[in-house]
């Protein structure tokens, strides 16, 4: 049996994925890409996957459980799409925003308060936009390395990444191995959250509650026939 295991890092400041974001690469947001459709379909095994996300706030020193705080997401559905030699021509994953879970925190009441807060229309308004996605519009061998914080990096990858119902191609770069019917690949990249309309605490005014606009995610899945 084949099984792709797909791993897309993502950090946001709103969100950021998963504990460091150092070598997260940011990505400019432009329109939707026409999205394939040929391919042999994989589809995802949600209880093996996951989303990562971390965030930040304040303009002082960043300090993990003071001013960061990380947690995950539950995938809810997926798929890929690869050719007759496994190369991956398209997919499409979609986040569960109900599930959202802080993981570094003690205080199970404060956690709740910050998750019930997360999900608010204050950012991802969860009872209106329940999901989020990422949809795969191409992926091309190669990267350019100028400047290229994932120095492992093998591939590019193209998506329109969807949040609150705002969808925008997205390109970035991917580590993308191949064994024993196993593909594996793994990214990680930051994006300016506001040009998805998640704005609230953008203005540096607020200071200590100022959330930072960078974004990054952290996506893993696996998918098999």
């Amino acid at each position: 049996m084949k099984k792709i295991i797909l791993a897309i890092a993502a950090v946001s400041t709103f969100f950021a994925a998963c504990n460091n974001s150092s070598d997260a690469d940011k990505v400019s947001a432009t329109d939707a890409q026409e999205v394939m459709t040929s391919g042999d379909t994989l589809n995802a095994n949600v209880a093996e996957s996951n989303v990562e996300w971390l965030a930040s706030k304040g303009l002082g020193k960043l300090e993990i459980g003071k001013t960061q705080h990380h947690g995950s997401f539950k995938l809810q559905s997926g798929y890929l799409l690869v050719d007759s030699s496994n190369a991956i021509t398209g997919g499409k994953f979609i986040i569960d925003i109900k599930t959202l879970k802080t993981d570094d925190m003690s205080d199970t009441g404060y956690a709740h308060k910050l998750e019930g807060h997360l999900l608010s229309p204050d950012f991802f308004n969860a009872d209106t936009f329940a999901t989020a996605s990422l949809e795969i519009t191409a992926v091309a061998a190669g990267v350019d390395t100028v400047g290229l914080l994932m120095k492992d990096a093998t591939h590019t990858i193209t998506g329109n990444l969807t949040l609150k119902n705002v969808t925008k191609s997205i390109s970035f770069p991917a580590k993308v191995s191949q064994a024993n019917g196993v593909i594996t690949a793994d990214a990680n990249f930051t994006f300016d959250r506001t040009q998805w309309n998640l704005s609230y605490g953008n203005d540096k005014s607020f200071k200590d509650k100022f959330i930072h606009p960078d974004v990054t995610l952290k996506i893993h899945t696996v998918c098999s026939k």
